[in-house]
């Protein structure tokens, strides 16, 4: 198997004009990833990357195989994931193109599977533990660190800290549900932030999230609200600015020996029931 030791969770705006990708076919007990791993060299260091909704687009966020997709970077070796999304934003001074690097994370999905302690036997006949993971502070301090400093000697006035407020999708929110989400304090809404950070930190990965906004949300919005067609405009007129940013984070983070975070311990003398990859 070929390995790596950092992985990012996106399009293929951030591999495709690499000279040397491979790709490769991993399976996981939880099913297929959303798509082939893809791996190359980034700033002298090995990164797994894997589409989201696969290379076509073709998986809304509700059907994300998103156990499969940690378990499968972790299988290549992988200690470290950044997770680029596009959001919309719900404070008037987060306008399309911000970066926001999320220091907190609100959950309002409904039926997606986000832990792999769900106590029912695996293929192998191993059976998961029942195990009640910390998640006080859902983000890696290190990779937000290497994020916002990134974003920052791009020139990119990245936000430091906010929260992500993740909703089910694939629809978009009524305008009487983004005042409510922006009346709670939050900063940002997306649709695919979680499960990934909990089952990344189930898997003792390091995670963080770097959120564009590619509009204001409904609840700021004084027209028709949201278009699909308004956000992949402003996310393609971004995604080169933001592979660069994802790059040089690439180049900041620490070596897997080094890390030294929360998030390499989150299960700390607990019985898995599982042998992690």
């Amino acid at each position: 198997m070929a390995d790596a030791e950092i992985g990012v969770i996106g399009g293929s705006g951030f591999y495709s004009f690499l000279d040397d990708v491979t790709e490769v076919t991993v399976e996981t007990p939880y099913g297929q990833p959303s798509d082939s791993l893809f791996l190359g060299e980034v700033a002298g260091r090995r990164v797994a990357f894997v589409p989201r909704h696969g290379r076509g687009h073709h998986l809304p966020p509700d059907r994300i195989n998103y156990r499969a997709n940690l378990w499968a970077l972790r299988s290549v070796g992988v200690r470290q994931v950044l997770g680029p999304c596009a959001v919309g934003g719900l404070r008037a001074e987060h306008g399309p193109g911000t970066l926001l690097v999320p220091d907190q994370l609100v959950d309002r999905t409904k039926g997606r599977v986000q832990t792999y302690f769900d106590g029912i036997p695996l293929a192998d006949g191993s059976l998961p533990n029942v195990v009640h993971t910390t998640f006080a502070d859902p983000y890696c301090p290190v990779g937000r660190a290497a994020a916002v400093g990134a974003a920052r000697g791009r020139g990119w006035e990245a936000v430091d800290g906010g929260t992500l407020v993740v909703v089910e999708g694939p629809r978009f929110s009524t305008r009487a549900e983004s005042r409510w989400h922006a009346a709670q304090g939050w900063d940002v809404v997306g649709m695919t932030g979680h499960p990934e950070a909990v089952l990344a930190r189930e898997l003792s990965l390091c995670y963080t999230s770097l959120t564009l906004v590619t509009d204001h949300d409904a609840g700021l919005e004084t027209g028709e609200g949201v278009a699909h067609e308004e956000v992949l405009r402003v996310f393609g007129e971004n995604i080169g600015r933001l592979r660069e940013v994802l790059f040089d984070a690439v180049a900041a983070l620490p070596g897997a020996a080094a890390r030294d975070c929360l998030c390499t311990r989150p299960h700390e003398g607990l019985d898995l029931g599982i042998t992690l990859p």
